[in-house]
């Protein structure tokens, strides 16, 4: 090999070298802006509490997301937080009920009257719990609401209500219930959606549900 190859080849390893490290401290830093994001819990009174929904088993079953996510925002009410709190999720194509109703059913088994749950039955992903969840809250005056989700779903989730011109602050389920080692798996999964989000909007896609994100 003459000096000038060798001088490429080891430039082309440098810049390669590079590139992933460059990459990796990307996504290292976007985990810990999501792990912070949902850390910061910034509950205050509201209107309404939000319970993003989650997929239910087979035989529709809520999944243990879903049982996570409606227990702490039950808790919430029960603390005082809102008068009203709005179960979210659609029905998917394999489950027999929409997701909003068994988080109903959650909430009505902890010992919240009926009269004080709301349904959003038609949202299939995050942007759409976030666009339903925001024309019923207009159909109703409630101006401001307090968000429920998991930690690692937090940073998206109050990106995209607050783009649609809600007053929210947040609560998430900490990962310590999820799963430390489980919380990292998700946040793949939410820098992927993030990604895809930005993506979608670069080129004015009108897509607002892939995968159920």
């Amino acid at each position: 090999m003459t000096p000038a190859k060798s001088k490429r080849g080891k430039l082309w390893r440098r810049l390669f070298l590079g590139a992933l490290l460059s990459a990796a401290l990307y996504f290292v830093g976007l985990i810990a802006l999501i792990w912070q994001a949902g850390a910061n819990d910034t509950a205050q009174k509201a209107d309404l509490i939000v319970v993003l929904g989650a997929g239910l088993r087979r035989d529709g079953r809520p999944g243990a997301v879903l049982v996570r996510r409606s227990l702490h925002g039950a808790a919430l009410w029960k603390a005082g937080m809102a008068q009203r709190i709005l179960c979210t999720g659609g029905q998917a194509e394999s489950q027999p009920r929409a997701e909003a109703d068994a988080c109903r059913e959650l909430l009505l088994a902890k010992g919240l009257p009926d009269e004080a749950i709301l349904l959003e039955r038609r949202s299939r992903s995050t942007e759409e719990n976030a666009m339903y969840s925001a024309a019923l809250m207009r159909k109703l005056d409630l101006n401001s609401a307090v968000l429920v989700t998991d930690q690692y779903h937090i940073l998206r989730a109050s990106w995209l209500f607050r783009r649609q011109g809600i007053d929210i602050t947040t609560s998430a389920v900490p990962a310590s219930r999820v799963g430390k080692l489980l919380f990292y798996p998700y946040a793949l999964r939410e820098i992927a959606a993030l990604h895809w989000q930005l993506f979608k909007d670069a080129l004015g896609l009108p897509q607002t549900h892939l995968a159920g994100l």
